[in-house]
C-alpha cells in the first residue's frame, strides 16, 4: 500500500517527511509543474513515478522509459524519486543522467524506448520543478493522458507490480551529439553567439554549433543553477538584451539563445534586434518551402498573421494551419497533418522528416537557421528579416491569475468578443473580421490587428499578444482594447512585462 497524496502538508513536521504532497494544479494540460516544497515533495514525485508506470501498463506500452533531468539543484533528487515510483510499477528505467529535454527525446529512438520522463521545470524560475513525459514518440502526454494521470496519482489507484530495473547509460551526450552533427559543414563562414543563461544547454550547445563550422562566442554557457544574470529563457527581454549586448560587441552574424532545459531557440540578429520566433519561423518556412513548394505549417494561434499573408508563402504553395498553444498540441497536430514543421510564438519549433524526428529541439532549430542562413551568402539576417512584409507585434505578455480562476476569466472572455461579433460591435472602432476559439480568443478586426487571450497552460498566468499588420499605434489600441476587457475581472493581475 502506498497513502494517498495530500494536497497540502505543513513542512518540517512527521508527516511532510512520511506522507507523499501533490497540489492537483500541477497537472497541467500536457506536462507536470509543481513549486518543490510547496505543492510536491520528494514522496508526492515517488506517487507521480507510481502514477506513470501504471498509466504506462495502462496504455498497453511496454513499461521501458528514459529518464533525464535539467541542471538546477535539485533536479536529480527529483528524479530519483521519481526513478523510485517507476520502479516500484515494474518499469525498466534507461537514466542518461544530465541533458536538455530533446536528448531525452532523442533517446527514445536511439535506445528503442517508447516512453520518457524529463524532469524539468522548462523556463520556469528556480523553485519550480515539473516532469514532460510521452508513451508514443514523438508525441508527449495531451490532456487526455494527464487527466487520466492526475486520477491514478491523486486517488492512489496505483498498480506496483515490482520488478523494476535501473541502468544508467553512461556518455549518452556523446551520441546526441553526434548524430546531430553528422552532416556537412556549414559553407559559409558564421559568427555566432550562442547564450545558455547559465543553463543546462551550455553544457551541450556550444560543441554542436562548432562542429558545423561556426565561430562561437560563448554567453553565459558555464553551468550555474543559480541563473545568477537571468533566468534562461530567450523570450524574456533581459536575456534577449544581453544576446544584443553581445552580438554588438563581437561583430557576429547572429545570436542564438537557448531556454533552461534546451528545447527552444531565440534569435538577434546582426544589428541585434531580437526577431520574435514566430516571425523566425516565417523566415524558415519560406527558406524550406522554396526546397519543399505546398508545404503544410501548424502555427499556434500566439503567432504572426504573415503565415497567411506572406506573398512568398503564398507564391510557394504553403498551407498554414493555426492551432493550440502548447508544445504537445503542436507536436501532435504537427505528426497528424504531416506538416513539414510546426512553429510555435514561443521558440518550440517541430521538424518533421527531413529536418528532424518531430519533436522539438533548440539544436536543429538552430542548425535549421544557420542552413537558411548558408542558403543565402550574400544576406545578413537583419536583411532575411527586413525582407518580410512589416507588421507590429508584441512581446508575449502575461497578466497574473490563479490556476484555479484562469480558465473560467478566460471563458468569460471568449463569450465577450463573441457576444460582440453577434451584435455587430465594433473593436477599436472598426468590425470583427474573424475570431479563433481553438486556444483562447483571437480577435481580428477589418485591417488585419489582433489580439489573444488564453490561459497559461504552464504557470498561474494569462496570456496576451496583439500584431498589426498597419502600425505600431494600431497594435497598442488593440491591446488597450483587449486589456480594457480583462481588467473587468478582478482575479486578473499585474503583468510580467508590456509594450
Amino acid at each position: 500500500m502506498f497513502p494517498r497524496p495530500k494536497p497540502a502538508l505543513v513542512p518540517n513536521t512527521y508527516a511532510y517527511e512520511s506522507e507523499p504532497m501533490v497540489k492537483p494544479t500541477g497537472f497541467r494540460e500536457y506536462d507536470a509543474r509543481w513549486l518543490l516544497g510547496k505543492e510536491i515533495n520528494l514522496m508526492g514525485m515517488q506517487a507521480l513515478g507510481m502514477g506513470l508506470g501504471t498509466l504506462i501498463r495502462e496504455l498497453g506500452v511496454k513499461p521501458e522509459i528514459v529518464t533525464a533531468h535539467d541542471f538546477r539543484g535539485y533536479s536529480a533528487s527529483v528524479k530519483m524519486a521519481l526513478v523510485n515510483g517507476l520502479l516500484a510499477a515494474g518499469c525498466k528505467v534507461h537514466d542518461i543522467g544530465l541533458a536538455v529535454t530533446p536528448m531525452a527525446y532523442f533517446a527514445q529512438f536511439d535506445l528503442d524506448v517508447s516512453c520518457v520522463a524529463m524532469v524539468t521545470a522548462s523556463h520556469n524560475d528556480n523553485g519550480w520543478t515539473g516532469v514532460k513525459m510521452g508513451a508514443n514518440r514523438p508525441l508527449t502526454f495531451g490532456p487526455d493522458e494527464m487527466t487520466r494521470l492526475k486520477d491514478i496519482v491523486l486517488n492512489a489507484k496505483f498498480d506496483l507490480k515490482g520488478g523494476g530495473s535501473y541502468a544508467f547509460v553512461e556518455n549518452f551526450p556523446a551520441r546526441y551529439i553526434a548524430d546531430l552533427t553528422k552532416r556537412p559543414k556549414l559553407k559559409r563562414k558564421l559568427k555566432v553567439v550562442c547564450a545558455c543563461g547559465n543553463g543546462t544547454a551550455g553544457a551541450f550547445s556550444p560543441q554542436v554549433l562548432e562542429a558545423i563550422g561556426c565561430e562561437v562566442v560563448r554567453l553565459d554557457c558555464e553551468l550555474d543553477h543559480t541563473f545568477p544574470k537571468y533566468n534562461p529563457n530567450p523570450e524574456d527581454m533581459e536575456m534577449l538584451h544581453a544576446m544584443r549586448d553581445e552580438v554588438l560587441r563581437t561583430k557576429a552574424d547572429v545570436g542564438l539563445g537557448f531556454d533552461g532545459d534546451g528545447d527552444r531557440c531565440g534569435v538577434v540578429d546582426d544589428t541585434g534586434e531580437e526577431i520574435f520566433a514566430d516571425k523566425v519561423g516565417v523566415m524558415l518556412a519560406r527558406d524550406m518551402s522554396a526546397l519543399y513548394p505546398n508545404a503544410t505549417f501548424v502555427v499556434d494561434v500566439k503567432s504572426t498573421g504573415l503565415y497567411v499573408t506572406d506573398p512568398v508563402l503564398i507564391k510557394n504553395g504553403v498551407k498554414a494551419d493555426y492551432w493550440k498553444t502548447g508544445h504537445s498540441y503542436m507536436k501532435r497536430r504537427t505528426h497528424e497533418l504531416g506538416a513539414l514543421a510546426g512553429f510555435e510564438k514561443s521558440g518550440h519549433y517541430f521538424f518533421n522528416k527531413p529536418f528532424g524526428r518531430g519533436y522539438d529541439d533548440g539544436l536543429v532549430s538552430a542548425l535549421a537557421i544557420c542552413d537558411m542562413m548558408d542558403r543565402n551568402p550574400g544576406k545578413k539576417m537583419s536583411e532575411l528579416k527586413d525582407a518580410l512584409p512589416k507588421t507590429w507585434g508584441s512581446p508575449t505578455m502575461s497578466p497574473h491569475c490563479d490556476d484555479e480562476k484562469k480558465y473560467g476569466v478566460v471563458e468569460a472572455v471568449v463569450k465577450h468578443f463573441e457576444t460582440a461579433k453577434l451584435k455587430g460591435e465594433k473593436v477599436m472602432g472598426q468590425p470583427i473580421r474573424d475570431l479563433v476559439t481553438v486556444n483562447g480568443v483571437r480577435v481580428t478586426v477589418a485591417d488585419g490587428t489582433w489580439g489573444l487571450v488564453r490561459a497559461s497552460s504552464n504557470k498561474p498566468e494569462l496570456v496576451v499578444v496583439v500584431e498589426s499588420p498597419v502600425s505600431e499605434a494600431r497594435m497598442r489600441e488593440m491591446f488597450k482594447a483587449v486589456d480594457g476587457v480583462l481588467r473587468t475581472h478582478k482575479d486578473v493581475g499585474e503583468y510580467n512585462q508590456t509594450i
